[in-house]
């Protein structure tokens, strides 16, 4: 008997869709910056605090690196 939680019903489109949902949810962005202005996204939060307690965590563990905190204000689709 299937489960609710099987994903193999799910069409590619639907599992875009519910990928962009999960990702809008998440709008605070962990990033590590490398020199010649590139950068990493690590990790992703609800919560502007607990991307800043993520923060403080990695710079504990990895002093040498430099990390940033920033909100992905979320596209619109533009129609043309």
């Amino acid at each position: 008997m299937p489960h609710n939680s099987d994903d193999k019903d799910f069409s590619s489109e639907t599992q875009t869709q519910v990928f962009a949902y999960k990702e809008r949810l998440n709008s605070w962005i962990v990033a590590r910056l490398f020199p010649d202005m590139q950068r990493v996204t690590v990790a992703r939060f609800r919560s502007r605090s607990d991307a800043d307690g993520h923060v403080q965590s990695l710079r504990q563990l990895m002093p040498e690196a430099n990390f940033v905190v920033v909100f992905d204000c979320p596209r619109q689709k533009v129609a043309i």
